[in-house]
C-alpha cells in the first residue's frame, strides 16, 4: 500500500504541509478536503511521486516512493489533475485511449474494449465521436476521467495494488455527474480493491462517498477518520473558519449532514 509517515510537503522554498501520516488502503476512498490554499493539491502530488517530499517517509508497495522509476508508477497509480490540459485537438477515443500508454503490450481489440468500458462508466459515450477542443469543461473533464480509468485498469494482475488520485474531479461536472462520478469511484474502489484518494470541496459529497475523510488546516491534518467523526462542528470550523451544524443525515443512518453558517 502507499504509506506516509511525518511527511512534510513543500513547493519551492514554501513549506505547504508537515506531520502528514496516512495509509491509503486497498477497498477504500479517503476524501481530502481543506480550505483554497490548505496544501490538498500538494499533497496529492506528494503521494503521487510528482513532488519530491520535503521530509518524512513514503512508501509504496514496500519500496520508497523515490525508487519507483516514472514508468513503473504509471502502470500502478492513476492520476486526474485538477486543470487537465491538452495542447493538440484529439478526438475523444484518442484522448482516452491515451490512458494505455504505460502499457505497449496492450492488444487493438483490449484496448478497445478498455476504452469502450471506460467511457460508459463515465457516461461519455455520447462523446466518442466528437472533437475533445469542442467539448464543454464538464464534457472534457468525464473524457479525462474515462482516461484514467483505461490506465488503472489496463493491467489488473491478481491482488495488485493500484491507486487513484483525483483532485476536484467534480469541480466543472453538474449534479448529476457530480453523484455519477463519485459513486463510479466508489464502486471501483470496494469492488477492484483499488486504492482512491479523492480531493473535494463540498463536504457533504465527501460524507456521501468517501469511506474516510482528511481535513487538513493551517499546514496540519486536523482529521483522519469516518466522516461522522471527522466533520465535526469543531473541525470544521478550524478546517474553514465558519460556523457549522452538523446533524444526522435524516435519509442515510451514519452519514453527517454539514450546514454552513453564513460568515
Amino acid at each position: 500500500m502507499l504509506a506516509a509517515e511525518d511527511l512534510h510537503c513543500s513547493r519551492g522554498q514554501r513549506s505547504v504541509l508537515s506531520g502528514i501520516s496516512l495509509r491509503l488502503l486497498p477497498g477504500e476512498v479517503l476524501g481530502v478536503l481543506g480550505a483554497n490554499g490548505a496544501g490538498k493539491t500538494t499533497l496529492l502530488a506528494t503521494l503521487a511521486g510528482e513532488l519530491a517530499p520535503a521530509g518524512g517517509e513514503l512508501v509504496f508497495d514496500g519500496r520508497a516512493l523515490s525508487n519507483w522509476a516514472a514508468a513503473e508508477l504509471a502502470r500502478r497509480r492513476a492520476v486526474l489533475p485538477q486543470l487537465p490540459s491538452l495542447a493538440f485537438d484529439l478526438g475523444v477515443r484518442e484522448v482516452v485511449a491515451m490512458g494505455a500508454y504505460p502499457f505497449p503490450e496492450l492488444s487493438p481489440d483490449a484496448l478497445d474494449a478498455l476504452c469502450g468500458d471506460a467511457l460508459a462508466t463515465a457516461d461519455a459515450q455520447a462523446l466518442a465521436d466528437r472533437r475533445y477542443a469542442s467539448l464543454s469543461g464538464g464534457e472534457q473533464q468525464r473524457v479525462q476521467f474515462a482516461r484514467v480509468l483505461v490506465q488503472l485498469f489496463a493491467a489488473r494482475p491478481a491482488g495488485q495494488y493500484r491507486v487513484l488520485f483525483l483532485d476536484e474531479p467534480t469541480a466543472s461536472l453538474d449534479p448529476r455527474h457530480q453523484l455519477l462520478l463519485l459513486g463510479a469511484v466508489s464502486t471501483i474502489a470496494h469492488r477492484h480493491r483499488v486504492a482512491a484518494l479523492v480531493v473535494l470541496h463540498d463536504v457533504n459529497l465527501a460524507a456521501a462517498h468517501c469511506d474516510r475523510l482528511l481535513l487538513l488546516a493551517d499546514g496540519r491534518q486536523v482529521a483522519l477518520d469516518r466522516p461522522v467523526d471527522a466533520l465535526t462542528e469543531a473541525n470544521l470550523r478550524t478546517v474553514y473558519a465558519l460556523d457549522a451544524r452538523v446533524r444526522d443525515h435524516p435519509e442515510r443512518t451514519g452519514q453527517p449532514l454539514v450546514l454552513f453558517d453564513a460568515p
